[in-house]
């Protein structure tokens, strides 16, 4: 069964963005490939990673 996160972007560059999970307590990041990401990402906007696919959330 599959279990989808909740990320929140904290930097990005040209090709690649730091994301952070806000579902729990973490300071790790994860480095993600801007290729992956949806369009129109910045800093701040939360992401829903469900099934390896990352769907930007209204907010």
């Amino acid at each position: 069964m599959f279990r989808d996160y909740c990320k929140w972007i904290v930097r990005h560059d040209d090709d690649y963005a730091n994301l952070r999970r806000i579902d729990i307590p973490s300071d790790d990041l994860k480095l993600v490939a801007r290729a992956l990401l949806p369009a129109g990402i910045y800093v701040g906007c939360k992401l829903k990673y469900e099934m390896f696919q990352y769907e930007l959330m209204e907010q």
